[in-house]
């Protein structure tokens, strides 16, 4: 028996292939939540229990972005929180430029166009499918500060090949910057190898944990070059606790960027959910998901009037695939299709599509026979 098979039991009318926007929490992460609500109200909430807890869950978050060290890494609310981090933190100057591709999450447009009043450009590039890097790249110029893509299209699920954008990047002294939301607990991410100065990813998608929560990587040369804008007693390098303290400074680690309470809540979930993944091991749960992947992708592609807007090679693509139907809009396909109980998401012009490695193959080809009996209409 494969070790997730009673980790999921939402309702078996529920065809779920929605895990770009949101993932249903394991079973395992619900008790976690629900041991943790009884303990308050036993009053047993111990300030040494959540360091344990804490230290336990950056470890799994380590391990998961293959970051150097536990130092390089800041518990956050949300990936938008973390972009704002670098977004205000570094010293921009009249003339700098911030390259990003075209057509990104709203998040990584707004983020660094706020920049605007300070005399930065934003400079924003179609993408290829063919050479998507060769595009990015020729579009930094002398003046190109910092590169911020997703590594994983939130729409097309287009996948950057990171090695080789970071390695150019930086030899060329720029910057990158990676959302990795979309890639993280998918499909392998490195930032040791995609040399990237910074990368952040939310919990609440191919993670299963919860909105809310997320995770920052600021590589070690680059944590004391951002300026502090949130100060509080948690991103002390000293005990914020002791009262008698004169003088202060901030942690020497990413630390510095946990400015108050921890949320220890959203920690217990995503501690338990990132238990999972690695008890099952990262390596079964990509091969798993490209399973079906692959599956979903040569189902859809003998479907009469479906046209897909995704890449079709595993190296290019993770966990999302977006479709059109012909004869269909988009609103009026979504509405179908959950008529059905097939649980996905629009996306401009396309219905997306994301399983997981857990997904049965009942609810791909649920999905494969709603679409062939629609496109019959």
């Amino acid at each position: 028996m494969k070790v997730w098979t009673d980790e999921f039991s939402y309702d078996a009318s529920l065809y779920y292939l929605n895990h770009a926007a949101i993932s249903p929490w394991p079973n395992c992460t619900a008790q976690a939540v629900a041991s943790f609500a009884y303990r308050s109200t036993q009053l047993v909430r111990e300030y040494s229990a959540w360091l344990v807890l804490e230290n336990r869950l950056k470890q799994r978050v380590k391990r998961i972005f293959n970051a150097p060290s536990v130092d390089d890494l800041a518990l956050v609310k949300n990936t938008s929180e973390a972009l704002s981090f670098v977004a205000f933190g570094l010293d921009w100057r009249p003339g700098d430029n911030v390259v990003i591709p075209a057509q990104e999450f709203i998040s990584n447009q707004v983020i660094w166009e706020a920049l605007t009043p300070y005399g930065v450009s934003i400079i924003k590039v179609p993408l290829s499918s063919f050479t998507p890097e060769a595009d990015l790249l020729a579009a930094c110029t002398t003046q190109t500060r910092l590169l911020a893509v997703s590594s994983v299209h939130p729409v097309t699920g287009l996948r950057l090949d990171m090695a080789s954008l970071g390695r150019t990047c930086r030899q060329r002294g720029i910057l990158l910057c990676v959302d990795a939301i979309q890639h993280i607990g998918a499909t392998p991410f490195d930032v040791s190898e995609s040399e990237c100065a910074f990368a952040m990813a939310g919990g609440h998608k191919w993670l299963l944990g919860p909105e809310g929560l997320g995770a920052f990587y600021c590589r070690s040369d680059m944590q004391e070059q951002l300026a502090l804008h949130e100060y509080g007693w948690y991103m002390l390098e000293d005990d914020g606790n002791d009262p008698s303290t004169s003088s202060w400074r901030p942690a020497h680690s990413a630390r510095r960027f946990e400015c108050g309470t921890p949320n220890i809540l959203g920690a217990t979930a995503l501690e338990a959910s990132l238990a999972l993944l690695e008890k099952i091991s990262l390596k079964t749960v990509h091969a798993e998901l490209e399973i079906r992947m692959d599956y979903l992708v040569k189902g859809l592609n003998r479907l009469p009037g479906i046209q897909l807007h995704s890449p079709i090679a595993p190296s290019r693509r993770a966990g999302i695939v977006t479709i059109t139907l012909a004869g269909w809009n988009a609103t009026h396909l979504l509405e179908a299709l959950r008529k059905e109980g097939i649980v996905c998401s629009m996306r401009g012009a396309g219905i997306r599509l994301s399983p997981h490695f857990y997904t049965s193959q009942q609810a791909l080809d649920r999905t494969l026979i709603t679409l062939e009996r629609l496109a019959s209409r």
